[in-house]
């Protein structure tokens, strides 16, 4: 959801990747569902592994794990408490979309003003 709303709202500042420690084989459905609703289709998205090496390529890592991540980071780490929405009712699903949707923006809200003042 978050790689959908970053490269939806924001490809002016940033080019969003995402990863999980351990992710699912596929978007679950639900997940699919809840993002067409607000008009973005994240469909042919296919979950990857997150690794280390690649994480270093980023300016940015948003970790919404709740682990620590492994690997050494060179890079900006933050850090967002996302409830994992699986096996719980849509409405869970939209709760958990609206609350990325805002730290997203916020995050691109910050990335246009630092480039901005640049």
């Amino acid at each position: 959801m978050a790689e959908g709303f970053a490269n939806f709202y924001g490809s002016d500042v940033l080019i969003a990747a995402s990863a999980g420690l351990s992710p699912m084989p596929a978007i679950v459905q639900e997940t699919v569902d809840a993002m067409a609703e607000v008009g973005i289709d994240i469909s042919g998205h296919s979950p990857a592994w997150y690794e280390p090496a690649l994480a270093k390529r980023y300016d940015i890592v948003v970790n919404m794990s709740g682990y620590r991540l492994p690997g050494q980071l060179t890079n900006q780490l933050v850090e967002w408490q996302v409830p994992d929405p699986f096996m719980k009712p849509m409405s869970t699903y939209r709760k958990v979309r609206d609350g990325l949707e805002h730290s997203v923006m916020q995050l691109i809200i910050q990335l246009r003003r630092e480039a901005k003042a640049d």
